[in-house]
C-alpha cells in the first residue's frame, strides 16, 4: 500500500493588482472549504493587514504575535512552536496575521540568505496540521509575494472583470513562471477566477469572454464567476464571511461553488499523483 503523506495544499491568492477582491475570496473560499470539513489556516500576507481586520480584528498594530513575528524568527533561525501566533476565528478557520510591521521586514528579507523561502520554512511545520493553507498576498510582485508563491503549490489569481485589470495578468503570469523555473517547480496554476462580474452589461460579458479567450486554452478559468455585489463590499466591516452575513446570496453561493471545485482538483491532482507512484 503506497501512502501519500497528508500535508496542507497551500494556495497563494495572487495579484499585484489591488481592489481584486484577494482578500475577499481568501476568507470566503477558506470558510467555504471550512464548511466543507477541511481543516483551514488563512495567512495574511500584506502588511495592510485587510485580511485580519476582515476577519475582526480590528487593530492588527496592536497583536502581539503576527506574520513579521513568525518570519523573523525564520531569519535568525529561531524555533517557531506550533500554534505560535495562530488565532481562532468562529467560522473555523484559523488565522496567521499580519500588520504594518511586514512592510519593515520585507525589506530587511532583502539581505537574506534564502530570501524567497522564509515563508515556506514558517509554513512548514504548520501543514501537517490543516488540509488547506490560504495566503492573501500584497498587492505587489515584491519579495512577500515572491515569498508566497515559493511556499504554494497553486496560485489562484482573482481578476477584476475591467480591462485594466485583464491587462495586468501579463506581467504576474511571468512572475509566476519564473517562481516555477527558478524557485518552486511544483507551482502551479489554480485559476483565473473572475470577480465583482456583472453580465448585465455588454462590457461586462465583453471582458468576461475576452478573458477566456486570451487565457483559457492554457490555464483553467473558472466557470464560475463571483458577481458584484453591495452585500459582499460590507463584509470588510462585518467580521464575518459571507455565508454569515448574506448566506442566501448569490455571492455565498458562488464562493460555495468555488470551494467545491478547488476541491474537485484537488482529488484529480492526487489521483494523478497515485496513479504516477504505482
Amino acid at each position: 500500500m503506497i501512502k501519500i503523506s497528508k500535508k496542507a495544499t497551500t494556495i497563494a491568492i495572487v495579484n499585484q493588482k489591488g481592489g481584486t477582491g484577494k482578500t475577499t475570496t481568501c476568507e470566503n473560499l477558506g470558510v467555504g472549504l471550512a464548511a466543507e470539513g477541511k481543516k483551514v489556516l488563512l495567512v495574511d500576507a500584506d502588511p495592510q493587514g485587510s485580511l485580519t481586520i476582515s476577519m475582526g480584528w480590528q487593530k492588527p498594530d496592536e497583536l502581539p504575535v503576527t506574520l513579521s513575528t513568525l518570519m523573523q524568527k525564520a531569519m535568525n533561525d529561531q524555533c517557531i512552536p506550533p500554534g505560535e501566533g495562530v488565532l481562532h476565528h468562529a467560522e473555523g478557520v484559523d488565522l496567521i496575521p499580519a500588520n504594518i510591521e511586514l512592510a519593515g521586514l520585507e525589506v530587511a528579507l532583502v539581505n537574506t540568505m534564502s530570501r524567497e523561502k522564509m515563508l515556506k520554512q514558517v509554513l512548514d511545520s504548520a501543514k501537517q496540521h490543516y488540509d488547506y493553507i490560504l495566503l492573501d498576498c500584497t498587492p505587489s510582485l515584491g519579495m512577500l509575494t515572491i515569498n508566497a508563491l515559493a511556499a504554494a503549490d497553486t496560485a489562484l489569481i482573482p481578476v477584476q472583470a475591467q480591462y485594466l485589470s485583464a491587462k495586468g495578468l501579463e506581467q504576474l503570469l511571468q512572475t509566476i513562471n519564473k517562481v516555477h523555473r527558478q524557485i518552486n517547480p511544483k507551482l502551479k496554476i489554480e485559476g483565473i477566477l473572475l470577480t465583482m462580474t456583472d453580465n448585465r452589461t455588454n462590457y461586462g460579458r465583453q471582458i468576461d469572454t475576452l478573458i477566456r479567450q486570451a487565457y483559457g486554452k492554457h490555464i483553467k478559468v473558472f466557470g464560475q464567476t463571483i458577481p458584484h455585489s453591495v452585500r459582499a463590499a460590507e463584509i470588510s466591516a462585518a467580521g464575518k464571511s459571507i455565508f454569515v452575513h448574506d448566506p442566501k446570496g448569490k455571492v455565498a453561493e458562488a464562493y460555495h461553488s468555488i470551494a467545491k471545485g478547488v476541491l474537485a482538483d484537488a482529488e484529480k491532482r492526487l489521483k494523478r499523483q497515485f496513479e504516477q507512484l504505482r
